[in-house]
């Protein structure tokens, strides 16, 4: 119906957009709410994921530790306090006994020994296990690896056998590439543990790296011949988890 005459005009409404502005702050003040209300309870799930990794890392009352895949998860390496302090003093055990070894039989530059993240690690050189663009084992290398061998049987730890070559190139009929030539030398190292010391196969595994794991790079013939290796790793318990065939709960946090 239109205006009446004479009927004076009302002036234009100048704060109707107040109204959306108010329903706007509404809405984006319930959207916030929500968000803290999430935040809070993953705060809560992720403390317990946290307590759970440290009871598995330090030691404190049982093992298991988070993953992310796909998303969080508290997986129980089986493994209680007691067990991971007994694990460590075996590792230190090991790793004393290992340094007397080199050091009474003058093997000093030859094999070295030390503790990593993933557990106990034995270097052993080139020069001491086998001839250059070989994987026979030599005399010297039998005696040393049996000897270490006998070190390793004592402990229950899976042993993971890694073979490493410098970046020069190798190209026979037996070795086309350092691929070759490395996982060559692994294997053998696991087949004389197996067949000469005794330990378990099924605890002993064998990867070449060829000259892509270098410790030092390849800028020199000295630098070439720290490269040139074999590592014996004996690996900690809680890495078990990342090996086929072992039965691990695995508990999905929502």
């Amino acid at each position: 119906m239109g205006r009446r005459k004479g009927e004076p005009e009302k002036a234009p409404n100048h704060e109707r957009w107040l109204i959306t502005y108010s329903d706007l702050i509404t809405l984006l003040m319930i959207f916030f709410v929500l968000m803290y209300t999430i935040s809070n309870v993953n705060a809560k799930k992720f403390a317990q994921l946290s307590s759970s990794m440290s009871e598995a890392l330090l030691g404190e009352k049982s093992g298991s530790f988070v993953g992310e895949a796909p998303g969080p998860m508290l997986v129980d390496t089986g493994q209680t306090a007691a067990g991971a302090k007994t694990e460590a003093a075996s590792m230190e055990g090991a790793l004393k006994e290992l340094e007397k070894y080199i050091k009474e039989k003058g093997l000093e530059g030859k094999v070295e020994v030390g503790q990593e993240e993933r557990g106990l690690v034995i270097s052993l050189k080139e020069a001491l296990l086998f001839r250059i663009g070989s994987a026979d084992l030599t005399p010297e290398a039998r005696n040393v690896v049996g000897d270490v061998g006998q070190v390793l049987a004592k402990m229950p730890n899976n042993i993971r056998i890694e073979g490493h070559t410098c970046n020069l190139p190798i190209n026979t009929s037996r070795y086309p590439s350092n691929w070759e030539l490395s996982t060559a030398r692994a294997t053998n190292v696991v087949r004389y543990l197996v067949t000469q010391v005794g330990l378990k196969p099924e605890m002993l595994s064998a990867t070449g790296y060829g000259e892509f794991r270098p410790i030092v790079p390849n800028t020199s013939e000295q630098n070439r011949v720290k490269n040139r290796r074999v590592d014996i790793v004996v690996l900690k318990s809680l890495l078990n988890i990342a090996e086929p065939g072992k039965d691990n709960q695995v508990i999905i946090v929502e």
